[in-house]
């Protein structure tokens, strides 16, 4: 059976109370997220993320995440000292054993699709 959901435009949908970033290394990033779609055998994720300015650590062990940016800026900062900054409208690929710093400029919202490996 083929399934097909909609949702309400994205820079609307209520995420819910913001709480503090557990891997904040500078400012007191406050982030939100809002599940839209959990795959059956729950390996892929589909959502909505909201983070206020500051910097934080990202691990990506086990699972792969690409981003939309619907709006804010940031900046990624990847061990071994590449950084790239993202706007509204692109979209960034983090691959399983991706390590490294957000660095967000100004609120940002983002939809996300997780896959877990294995």
């Amino acid at each position: 059976m083929i399934q097909f959901q909609t949702f309400a435009h994205l820079a609307d949908i209520d995420l819910g109370e913001a709480v503090s970033k557990p891997t904040a290394v500078e400012g007191n990033p406050m982030e939100a997220a809002q599940a839209l779609w959990t795959s059956p055998d729950g390996k892929v994720e589909i959502g909505v993320w909201e983070c206020t300015p500051g910097r934080f650590t990202t691990r990506r062990d086990g699972n792969s995440e690409t981003c939309h940016i619907i709006s804010g800026r940031i900046s990624l900062h990847e061990e071994g000292g590449r950084t790239q900054e993202v706007r509204p409208g692109e979209v960034l690929v983090l691959a399983n054993g991706w390590r490294g710093e957000w660095t967000i400029h100004e609120k940002t919202r983002k939809l996300y699709i997780i896959h877990h490996e294995g």
